[in-house]
Formats: C-alpha cells, structure tokens, sequence
C-alpha cells in the first residue's frame, strides 16, 4: 500500500486544491513569490489537507468552505514547518535544501510569518471564524508542546504522560483540526464532527509513535532520516522512557550520562539502541501505537460504508505500517 492508494478517492478534489493553494501563494512582491513557489516544490504527502477533504466527504460532501480550510490548514502546516527548520538549523527538508539554507534565517522566519498571516486572513476574507478558531488553537497546542518539549529535554526527566501531551500538542492537534474542519465544512452536527476530530487526534498520536520507533529500526535509506538521530539530538521518546523506566538505577545513570554529553552521544548512540531494545522498549511503544490505531478506528466505525471511510482506515493501516 502507498499513500497514492489512499488519496485515489479525493485525487480530483486534491487537483483542485493543489490549483486554489497556488493561487492563494502568489504575491505581489517578486522575493516574497519566488520563495513561495519554492514552498510549492516542497509539498510532501499534503496529508493534512487530504484528511480535510476525506473527512469532509465521509460527512457530506466536498464543498468550497472544504477547499478553504484544507488551505488554511496547509498554509500553517508549511509555515511551522518553515520555522521548525530555523529552530532545528535543518540544511534539508524532503530531499531539497530548505528555505533557510537558501535565503538565510530572517527571510525563513518572515516566510513563515507571512504564510500564516495569510491563513488568518484569508479566513476573515471568507468568514470562517470557526476555522480561524480551529486553526488558532492548533497554533497555540503545537507552540505549547513544543515548548514542553524543549524543558523536558534540558532537563532529562520527560515521563509518558509528558511524552504523550508533547505529540498530541505537536502532531495531533493539527490532524484533529483537519479533520474536524473538514467535518464542519460539510455537516454542522456536533457529535459527527467530534467523532472526525478523535479520528485525527488518534492518528496523529499513533504517527507520531511510529515515526519516533524508526530512530530505532528504520532504513535511512528510506527514511531520509540517519538511525539514532533522535539520540544525538537529545529526543526523549516513548522507547526510551520505557526502557529507563525498566531499568536498574546503575542503569539508568549510564544512559543519562551519554544523553547529557553530546559528544557521548554521537559515538554512543548504538549503545542507547540496543539497551531500548533489550528492555522492550519497541515492543512497548508498537503496543501503544496500536491500541492509538484501534481507538482512531472505532471512532469511524459508526459511519456508512463509503469510499472515503476505505480511505481513513487505510491511511491508519499505511501510518502502522510505513517504513518511511
């Protein structure tokens, strides 16, 4: 299965979105439009906006205020993602070198200022206060978690319930929004709209789990991302606060030791590997993921069979099972 399999049933509807953001990241300003058109060459998957028009059509149908929200939701996608790579110092993003290796650190932040500006104003234009509410929020969770993160991280003592607000603040929230947005686009029945919205929260935690098990078992040559690369950069994730967790306080201590030295972790990071593995730290973490996966399902369990419930259900199979 890859991910075209699951788009099959929006890919006209995702044409027309693809057609809609491009004119929507235009600008009059030539610097300004030159770094936005490189923005569109860096598009991924484009999950989030998917998952509002999936979710949409499982409620109703597709309809302009869909095509809207999966803008403003790709717009602060791409603008977090534009400051993530500042904060991060990341040379690359998705093969191609990023935007802050390009034009330098001020015109990224600014980029990324003014792809969001442009997903707030572009819902005043239109009215959608409730997707401006929605996506508000997003922005709010995603800095929270991410701040977490960061005084966690200092202070080596992230516990699972840390580690579990951390990723639903930093990675769910904004599937949730999606999905509820798409749902509002289509339908205004609460409990329809709420069911989507548990759908997006149990995905994103489940991604991120899975994401942050191939530090540990991934193939870089598919992932893009080297092995260990969490380690080195001092990410405590859900495998490791198992393992630790599990571990005798001799134990413990040694690992701190080379987690708290960087240069310890850049020649250790096959150490800390294989004391996760040994403690069932992935076994542990797959364990959680799959129950996320099984509550993800069951939230969308009640609706009629359609084409685009075949699609959620096989984008929760496709995040279980991806190597990359």
């Amino acid at each position: 299965m890859n991910i075209k399999d699951v788009t099959a049933s929006v890919a006209d509807e995702v044409e027309i979105f693809q057609q809609r953001y491009k004119q929507v990241l235009h600008a009059q300003n030539t610097l300004v439009d030159k770094v936005t058109r490189y923005v569109l060459k860096q598009q991924g998957k484009q999950i989030r906006p998917v998952l509002v028009l999936l979710s949409a059509k499982l409620c109703g149908g597709v309809t302009d205020a869909s095509y809207r929200a999966a803008i403003m939701v790709e717009l602060l996608h791409s603008a977090t993602l534009i400051h993530d790579d500042v904060v991060d110092g990341a040379e690359m993003r998705r093969g191609i070198p990023s935007i802050n290796a390009l034009w330098k650190n001020k015109i990224s932040v600014l980029i990324g200022d003014y792809l969001l500006s442009k997903g707030l104003l572009y819902s005043l234009d239109h009215k959608d206060y409730g997707f401006l509410h929605q996506v508000s929020e997003a922005v709010r969770r995603m800095s929270e978690g991410e701040i977490l993160q960061i005084q966690k991280t200092r202070s080596l003592d992230i516990s699972e319930e840390d580690y579990m607000s951390v990723i639903s603040d930093k990675t769910a929230s904004l599937l949730s929004s999606a999905c509820a947005m798409g749902a509002s686009s289509a339908t205004s029945d609460e409990a329809t709209i709420a069911a989507l919205k548990s759908y997006g929260e149990y995905l994103g935690l489940a991604f991120q789990i899975r994401d942050d098990l191939l530090d540990y078992t991934g193939d870089s040559k598919k992932t893009g991302k080297q092995m260990g690369i969490d380690i080195k950069d001092k990410k405590i994730t859900l495998p490791l606060i198992y393992a630790l967790r599990h571990a005798s306080e001799a134990e413990q201590k040694t690992i701190r030791s080379i987690l708290k030295s960087s240069r310890k972790r850049a020649i250790k990071s096959a150490e800390v590997i294989a004391f996760v593995k040994g403690k069932g730290g992935l076994e542990y973490a797959t364990e959680v993921a799959e129950g996320l996966a099984a509550k993800a399902v069951l939230s969308i369990t009640p609706f009629p069979e359609s084409t685009a419930k075949t699609a959620l259900l096989q984008l929760m199979d496709f995040v279980m099972i991806r190597q990359h």
